[in-house]
């Protein structure tokens, strides 16, 4: 609901306020030009001729109504700036609306990859064909390998003469005892062609008596595949007292 506002008019007042008027001191010299003036009758009634005019004038304009719409002018001038009070201030003017930014567009999606039926050509590289080998001729079998040969160590002839070394009687007497090792060349008749001590018994008596007692034995030779060969032959002996 809005207030309403009953303004009152009241008829205009017209005061008039008669003022004193002010006291006119003639100086010298005004009065030297007025009596100049009422020398000249002339200038004397056109300025009262323009008085009566003017008189006139406001006489006319009050009976004619000029003087009420003066005042009536001054009423209505009145009475809006006291409606312009009395009103309501009007509400502020409302926010103006944000203007919201526009929307970034989505970026557009990719177009799906469609397969392609066709399907893909493949370049097979061809192999340049191979010629085929010439037969190579096979080596020649190795020759078989040769069986080793047979050999055949030389020793005493079963059933041979052959005679026991005397014991020493010195080293009877000392008591002499030992082992020694003989190695006699054979030759290709069973005969010994050298002898040799290979290990000695620790006493040289020992060892001579060995070695000139078997050197006179009878050996059966050494053979390679069965043939008579030149070949060494060890024999060891051992001195033991009865």
């Amino acid at each position: 609901m809005h207030a309403s506002h009953v303004v009152h008019r009241s008829a205009p007042k017209i005061v008039t306020t008669f003022q004193p008027l002010p006291t006119l001191s003639l100086s010298p010299s005004f009065n030297t030009s007025y009596a100049s003036r009422q020398r000249t009758p002339r200038r004397h009634v056109m300025g009262i001729a323009g008085v009566l005019v003017l008189h006139g004038l406001l006489l006319w304009a009050i009976q004619s109504g000029l003087a009420r719409k003066v005042v009536k002018i001054t009423e209505n001038t009145v009475e809006a700036l006291l409606l312009s009070d009395n009103l309501p201030k009007p509400p502020p003017p409302p926010p103006a609306p944000k203007t919201p930014p526009p929307p970034t567009p989505a970026p557009a999606a990719p177009a799906p990859v469609v397969p392609s039926t066709t399907a893909p050509v493949i370049n097979v590289p061809v192999a340049p064909a191979t010629p085929a080998p010439a037969p190579s001729t096979a080596p020649p079998a190795p020759p078989a390998p040769t069986a080793p040969p047979v050999k055949t160590a030389a020793v005493i002839q079963p059933g041979a003469t052959c005679a026991k070394p005397d014991y020493p009687s010195a080293s009877r007497r000392l008591e002499e005892e030992g082992t020694v090792t003989l190695r006699f060349l054979i030759g290709t008749d069973g005969r010994v062609l050298q002898a040799e001590i290979e290990k000695t018994s620790g006493y040289p008596r020992l060892d001579d008596a060995a070695r000139n007692a078997l050197a006179k034995c009878q050996f059966r030779p050494g053979t390679v595949d069965g043939k008579p060969e030149q070949s060494w032959a060890s024999i060891r002996y051992a001195w033991r007292l009865e």
